[in-house]
């Protein structure tokens, strides 16, 4: 190998560990705090499914759609676990549409359990339009597409601040010190006492992140409880299995240094 490519393979592992390098500075460590259904006993905590559907609702439904959520699966085990009356009436309040009728036109009547959540726009190109070419991602499965999970949302709805000095941002883009490239076009959603929470509840920007971030992860992974039962029972299992074979082979064992 010649001096010359030599060289050039020395200076391209010198950028690509600077790169790394420089990255791995700029990363900023998510903010830390306890999820209730985190390890192998974790659960949803259903006040926090309730208030995150709510900050949902109120905060995020006019951009955001759910569109693999049923309103059946409020009142489903393992999630919010509303009354199915109350779900009933969350339903009705909103016009699906549906069709053809008789006369082969499209209608609106109210939501049913049995419909998806309501879209907010008609179309993508309609929600890229009113939110300047963003397209507001679909929620049903967030939490578990980004890397980090629900920490990674509750963190970034806590991110905005101002642009440090140098860096500079177009109009309607905001920083956030979380989002990846650190600029986004969603708005600071969240404010001190922004709704007033049913339950009491004191509506801080803290505790509106953690409650709408445990919801998405509720809808990204539904089943998680069930999973979570179904490997404690599997590693329990395992270890009534492990404690009978070493016993057995103890056993067996014992016989034959008797001989």
């Amino acid at each position: 190998m010649t001096n010359k490519y030599k060289n050039l393979i020395s200076i391209l592992i010198i950028f690509v560990f600077s790169f790394n390098l420089n990255a791995a500075e700029k990363k900023i460590p998510l903010i830390e705090t306890n999820w209730s259904f985190k390890g192998i006993f974790g659960k949803f905590d259903r006040g926090e499914l309730r208030r995150g559907y709510q900050v949902y609702t109120e905060v995020c439904a006019s951009c955001h759609s759910m569109s693999q959520l049923s309103y059946r699966n409020l009142y489903e085990k393992g999630g919010p676990e509303f009354s199915i009356e109350i779900v009933k009436k969350i339903a009705s309040s909103f016009d699906v549409k549906d069709g053809p009728n008789s006369e082969g036109e499209m209608f609106f009547r109210p939501g049913r359990l049995s419909d998806r959540f309501v879209n907010p726009y008609e179309n993508v190109q309609a929600s890229m339009a009113a939110n300047g070419g963003a397209y507001p991602p679909d929620m049903s499965v967030l939490a578990k597409a980004r890397q980090g999970g629900a920490a990674y949302i509750y963190s970034l709805l806590q991110g905005y601040e101002e642009a440090p000095a140098g860096i500079n941002i177009d109009e309607g883009v905001y920083y956030n010190k979380y989002m990846y490239g650190n600029q986004i076009k969603m708005p600071n959603v969240l404010s001190e006492d922004l709704l007033e929470y049913k339950d009491g509840t004191k509506a801080t920007v803290e505790q509106m992140s953690k409650d709408v971030s445990s919801f998405l992860m509720w809808a990204a992974e539904p089943s998680l409880e069930a999973r979570h039962k179904i490997g404690f029972r599997v590693i329990l299992y395992l270890i009534i299995l492990a404690v009978f074979v070493y016993l057995s082979m103890n056993r067996l064992w014992s016989r034959i240094e008797s001989k």
